[in-house]
């Protein structure tokens, strides 16, 4: 299935990842974590149906790492 191009984009700053896991329980399925805990971003252009739980998973992340760019 393929996605557009517009729509809105997860940002993620790994750097500032805190290793906390709130987004993977969030959204597991467009967030992972590596060996060390840290975040990944499994999928930037998430379908239309995992919007909200990405927008949770910016609102639990206790290091503001994460953003959702509405474009």
């Amino acid at each position: 299935m393929t996605r557009p191009m517009s729509g809105p984009t997860v940002e993620l700053e790994s750097d500032k990842c805190v290793a906390s896991g709130q987004c993977v329980v969030a959204a597991m399925q467009v967030f992972d974590q590596d060996d060390d805990g840290i975040a990944i971003l499994l999928d930037e252009r998430p379908a239309p149906a995992l919007l909200d739980d990405v927008r949770e998973a910016v609102a639990v992340c206790p290091a503001a790492a994460i953003r959702l760019v509405e474009r």
